[in-house]
């Protein structure tokens, strides 16, 4: 991609940013254990028409990273808010959003929080709930996750690589994929452990069902028949549950459709933002 710019955010730790292209603003959010790499390839078929911005999360690539509030169960929108933060200041106004898994959830709780910058979300494999419970049949258990942060305190580089696998099994094309990502995380950089496991506390503990009423941006949710993360059904779910949601669901796909159905999302992308009112 062209020019990149490592932009301060506030209190002087920076996070990582690249711009390119000229229109409106489309910004790209990644998801937990990855970084802005994985989008390259949508970004340049857009930097013609609009102007993108990608950005490593705190603590991913070569995003700072600072202790945030301890994600709880009774501060869970406090830990969210306190890694949401920096974010925020990387949106222009009237901002395509587009997040993906945990970059989604930031994604659904910034257009809560910021509707003059969110125009409009792009959520991918996106859920409001992570883990399974009595009234939410869509999650995974907790014991995944719990298994996912012994692991991070024991070899953190071994329980990715098992992770971008399992983000791909099941979907077309998952040997050159998890070769693509493994290669992003090598090139460009992988996240701390302190943020893995800051991460895996907002999954664990987040849950934006009972806010959905607070966006009212035009949504498009996508998701991916083989999901073993972010099951099809909570992605559905999530588009019912928002007031202008639309679900998309892409077969042969998991957990990254915009990379193993490049060409289709691409044309879905750009469906969506002129039809949802883009200049």
């Amino acid at each position: 991609m062209s020019a990149a710019a490592a932009t301060p955010c506030g209190d002087a730790r920076a996070l990582y940013v690249e711009r390119s292209g000229r229109g409106a603003p489309v910004v790209f959010w990644h998801g937990w254990a990855m970084n802005l790499r994985v989008f390259d390839a949508l970004r340049a078929n857009l930097q013609a028409d609009f102007q993108t911005i990608a950005v490593d999360l705190p603590g991913h690539g070569r995003s700072d990273w600072r202790d945030t509030v301890p994600a709880a169960a009774a501060a869970q929108l406090a830990a969210l808010d306190s890694l949401l933060q920096p974010l925020l200041a990387t949106l222009p106004k009237d901002s395509t959003l587009v997040g993906w898994s945990l970059g989604g959830q930031l994604a659904l709780r910034a257009a809560m929080l910021a509707p003059d910058r969110v125009a409009r979300l792009v959520l991918i494999a996106t859920t409001p709930r992570l883990l399974r419970a009595d009234d939410w049949p869509h999650g995974v258990d907790a014991a995944l996750l719990t298994g996912m942060r012994a692991r991070v305190h024991e070899d953190s580089q071994a329980m990715v690589d098992d992770f971008l696998e399992l983000q791909l099994r099941g979907c077309r094309n998952a040997q050159p994929l998890l070769h693509s990502l493994r290669t992003a995380l090598r090139m460009h950089g992988a996240a701390l452990p302190p943020a893995l496991l800051n991460g895996l506390d907002l999954l664990t503990h987040t849950d934006l069902r009972p806010l959905l009423a607070q966006v009212h941006q035009p949504a498009l949710v996508v998701g991916g028949q083989y999901d073993r993360i972010t099951p099809p059904r909570a992605a559905e779910a999530l588009a019912r549950g928002l007031s202008a949601g639309r679900y998309h669901e892409f077969v042969r796909s998991a957990h990254a459709p915009f990379l193993s159905h490049a060409d289709e999302f691409m044309a879905l992308l750009r469906e969506f933002i002129a039809t949802s009112g883009a200049s």
